[in-house]
């Protein structure tokens, strides 16, 4: 059973753990993260979660994601996540998320890589993934708006497109 560290609002540690799918109390939250696999292509990775995964089963989503567990830090858990979920060795240890998006129980570290892999050789956890391909920003906007892919906010999407040369998403056109 997965075990979570518990942060308070600015984010430290509170010297709490929980077991997954424990409530939360008031001001307490948990670490998760995404990682998005950029090609030279300008396509990201995406992932098809099995058919009998608990939530959003079938549906296509970012390159991996998952929770950050009990005395791991973000970037440990990032490349654990990739490793685990598609077969894929990153080193993330000088690394920092490229950004962070609170939501209501907790921080959700987002890390950019740029990378072209031949996907044919990746090694894929049957029980998270089905399939993988690469897919472009329209595509990908094309399959949440025809709730294929899990829905986030298209903005989103766009956002991890913008910001994969390390760009931050503002315009100086003011």
């Amino acid at each position: 059973m997965e075990k979570w560290d518990i942060y308070d609002k600015n984010r430290i540690k509170t010297n709490k753990v929980v077991k997954r799918d424990a409530s939360f109390s008031f001001n307490e939250f948990h670490l998760v993260i995404h990682v998005c696999i950029i090609n030279s292509n300008n396509q990201l990775l995406i992932q098809q979660r099995q058919s009998f995964k608990k939530g959003w089963s079938n549906m296509w989503d970012l390159t991996v994601g998952g929770s950050v567990h009990s005395g791991e830090n973000s970037y440990n858990a990032a490349e654990r996540e990739v490793f685990e979920e598609i077969g894929y060795t990153v080193d993330l240890s000088f690394v920092r998320p490229t950004f962070t998006i609170n939501f209501e129980r907790g921080f959700d570290d987002y890390y950019i890589i740029i990378a072209d892999i031949d996907i044919s050789k990746l090694k894929l956890q049957k029980s998270e993934v089905k399939n993988v391909k690469w897919a472009g920003k329209d595509e990908i906007i094309r399959m949440i708006r025809n709730k294929e892919f899990i829905p986030y906010h298209i903005s989103l999407i766009e956002m991890i497109f913008d910001m994969k040369n390390g760009y931050s998403v503002h315009s100086n056109n003011f």
